[in-house]
């Protein structure tokens, strides 16, 4: 069995939890509302959250010039002020990948979340060396790797695994539990902290197969509810987290229609109507319309909280 690292063990109990990925809000002039996005990452963190990843999907960091990313990071940190992880997203060439992960550092990140490389032509040995590079680039920070093809194996997993000891851990965001099973297992179910990449409505089905932790959206409106489903996982209460997740679902559900084609419209509506950010989102994103604003405000109410 191959030796797990131990400069990162307390890291990789950190991430063995809620992975909050936190949007990016837009001020009426279309750049970022600095104030908010302060806001809504205290917020968070207030809530008992204990890792953020500023820049990832639900960041709409494939909108963010790198100027914007940086000032992303830059205000993660301010507000949360070292009390809790920040895992940066970062990602495109390596040279703008390691060059954001050295400015994450320097900004008090503790580890990277790599986006999967968007490029259509990705061979397996490419995407090993992809991250490799990057690893290597700073082996003082933790890596994140952000699976979403099932084209990436666990053998792939193993034999990056054995070439960065920094990887330490895995966002698996296939829709498939039985296929992360056998990734996972091929792997190294104990090399690597495995994160359920679907957020909360696939947490259960990972959770019982080797995900200790999950990402999620929900945190930036909700911090509590992911909390008390993992905290339910955890306990091995299977009613109580039936009933949080039986609450989460159906917001869950909305972000998740079309593909995911809303999946960050929908939070940002939520904050909306919560008076904590404006709903703007950036292309190829858009605004939800009136039917899906009622029904994101029914489930705020649903849930107290207007």
């Amino acid at each position: 069995m191959q030796e797990l690292p131990t400069s990162f063990t307390a890291l990789r109990d950190r991430l063995a939890g809620v992975v909050a990925i936190p949007v990016t809000p837009f001020d009426a002039g279309g750049g970022i509302d600095e104030p908010a996005h302060r806001k809504i990452v205290t917020r968070i963190v207030d809530g008992g959250v204990g890792v953020v990843t500023p820049n990832g999907n639900t960041g709409e960091f494939y909108a963010l010039s790198a100027p914007e990313a940086r000032t992303a990071l830059e205000l993660t940190a301010d507000a949360v002020g070292g009390r809790a992880t920040i895992v940066a997203g970062v990602g495109h060439a390596v040279p703008d990948a390691v060059a954001a992960a050295r400015h994450a550092r320097d900004h008090g990140a503790e580890a990277i979340m790599v986006h999967q490389p968007v490029h259509p032509y990705v061979s397996l040995d490419g995407w090993v060396d992809y991250h490799h590079r990057i690893a290597e680039a700073v082996p003082e920070l933790g890596v994140v790797l952000y699976v979403r093809s099932t084209r990436v194996d666990g053998a792939a997993l193993a034999r990056l695994g054995a070439l960065a000891p920094n990887v330490i851990a895995v966002k698996y965001a296939v829709p498939d539990p039985v296929r992360f099973a056998t990734v996972a297992g091929d792997a190294g179910r104990d090399r690597f902290v495995w994160i359920a990449g679907l957020a909360e409505l696939s947490a259960p089905g990972y959770f019982a197969v080797g995900a200790t932790g999950f990402t999620s959206g929900l945190v930036n409106v909700a911090p509590a509810l992911p909390a008390e489903l993992l905290a339910a996982l955890r306990a091995g209460d299977t009613a109580a987290a039936t009933r949080v997740w039986d609450l989460i679902r159906p917001f869950e559900q909305l972000r998740a229609d079309g593909d995911s084609e809303n999946n960050v419209s929908v939070v940002k509506e939520a904050l909306a109507q919560l008076g904590i950010c404006r709903r703007d989102v950036r292309p190829p994103s858009r605004v939800l319309g009136e039917s899906g604003r009622a029904g994101v405000g029914a489930l705020l109410a649903t849930w107290g909280l207007l």
